[in-house]
């Protein structure tokens, strides 16, 4: 198994990406440190990861809480170790051009999809560099490497996590740490479902989105999930610094 007997830490794994990540780390053999702000919805994953044959542990965790995102990794790292932290909690926002956009919509996506990763990276790194080994995953989007329309707030802020991620790996890799990015397409989320519910006809906004996809339809998180797995373990030991495009051949 790829990742037996390590431990590996998600953050929004209570749906989503998140979840089929969890899921899917702990059929390789990690224990699976399962954190969302989702209470409900993390013990619940958790529960389900145990009763699979797994073995899972839920902490409460908003990631823009930079205090108690240390005082989480450093309970688990004094713990269980820590092998793996996948920066996964994001979040996005109604379609607008950048001038309707209001500051509260703007501040909200980055104390999330940026602040969020950063704390993730700040509260793991001193673990992982002095044991001298770990990996770090942090999952960006299609907007990290394009500029989405009427999606601002959220390309800035997925482009940030893309070069904050080659940063940490700069700086990390002397400690034998990696750090890279997977960058996924539309998937079939919950995050997906409201920004189509937002459109005017959303089953048309669907239709039109698959269209531009190459394969004919969006991703599925197992999918994601995968390329999160490839990531985290030792089958990407000399890839550093990388953003994984995921997206069915969208940015083709």
């Amino acid at each position: 198994m790829r990742l037996e007997d390590q431990t590996v830490v998600i953050t929004g794994a209570a749906s989503g990406i998140g979840q089929a990540t969890a899921e899917r780390c702990a059929e390789e053999g990690a224990h699976v440190i399962v954190t969302d702000i989702d209470t409900e919805g993390g013990q619940a994953v958790a529960e389900a990861i145990e009763e699979s044959g797994g073995e899972a542990t839920f902490y409460e965790l908003d990631v823009t809480d930079s205090e108690q995102f240390h005082a989480v990794v450093d309970a688990v790292a004094d713990d269980d170790g820590l092998d793996v932290m996948i920066n996964n909690a994001g979040t996005g926002h109604p379609g607008g051009s950048l001038e309707e956009l209001g500051d509260d919509i703007r501040d909200f996506v980055i104390d999330i999809n940026i602040k969020g990763v950063w704390n993730g990276c700040h509260a793991a790194l001193p673990h992982l560099k002095a044991q001298g080994h770990g990996a770090i995953v942090n999952v960006g989007s299609l907007a990290s490497i394009l500029g989405l329309p009427k999606q601002s707030a959220y390309s800035m802020s997925k482009g940030a996590v893309l070069n904050m991620t080659r940063a940490v790996a700069a700086e990390a890799g002397p400690y034998g740490v990696r750090a890279n990015t997977v960058c996924p397409g539309f998937t079939e989320t919950s995050l997906l479902e409201q920004y189509l519910e937002e459109q005017a006809d959303p089953e048309k906004a669907r239709e039109q989105m698959i269209e531009q996809y190459p394969l004919k339809r969006l991703a599925e998180p197992e999918e994601i999930a995968d390329a999160i797995l490839f990531l985290a373990s030792e089958e990407s030991s000399f890839v550093n610094g990388h953003g994984l495009v995921v997206d069915g051949g969208f940015s083709a």
